[in-house]
């Protein structure tokens, strides 16, 4: 992932204030997430933030590792009430911290829109997993057409954004594209959806195989 961590460690203390965006989307998504869960479920979590959503899923599974590359994010995660249950580690998912094959659940949440090589991410999750284990996602895909007016314009004014430091490395991914990833890397698609339709933040379960 080679996504500028000091970009994330300086907007950290705004983004662990700021409000999810959209919390209809985000409630749909933690209720397809739970449904694949299992109560003994060893779970990492790359690009946790803030670390939210970890502390979110905590009760319902066994353990969880949440990990970030920028320290900020990580100091703000672990600022926050915890989960005996939950650890929060500052790495990315290559970091040799995290053990190949010990790991029943992989997610990442709105993190592959950010990264670079996404093949070789992916690739390094299925090698954390263990055999059957799930692979986890939800996937904002600024390459599809459909992404309406205001999600339009920004996508424009990106590489403007970029150019001045305020915006960092972004993928713009089709959901065709994005699957076709998951797949090479050695998983079989066994659920998707959109939460939301526009611009499509394209959730997937997958198993390794």
């Amino acid at each position: 992932m080679k996504s500028n961590p000091d970009f994330w460690s300086k907007i950290s203390e705004k983004y662990a204030a700021s409000p999810i965006s959209d919390i209809g989307a985000y409630e749909a998504t933690m209720d397809r997430v739970l449904v694949h869960l299992p109560k003994d479920a060893r779970v990492l979590e790359l690009g946790c933030g803030t670390g939210s959503t970890a502390l979110r899923l905590a009760p319902h599974v066994h353990s969880i590792v949440a990990t970030d590359f920028a320290d900020g994010m990580i100091a703000q995660a672990k600022a926050k009430p915890g989960a005996d249950n939950a650890q929060f580690l500052c790495a990315d998912a290559f970091d040799p911290a995290l053990e190949d094959g010990v790991f029943d659940v992989v997610m990442g949440f709105n993190l592959f829109h950010l990264v670079e090589d996404t093949p070789a991410v992916m690739g390094r999750i299925h090698d954390l997993l263990v055999p059957g284990g799930l692979f986890i996602s939800k996937s904002v895909c600024l390459g599809e057409r459909s992404l309406g007016l205001k999600f339009g314009l920004m996508k424009r004014l990106i590489p403007v954004l970029q150019w001045v430091g305020k915006a960092p490395f972004v993928r713009f991914e089709t959901i065709a594209g994005l699957e076709a990833d998951i797949v090479a890397s050695g998983f079989e698609i066994i659920e998707t959806g959109d939460y939301p339709a526009r611009p499509p933040s394209h959730f997937v379960v997958a198993k390794r195989v």
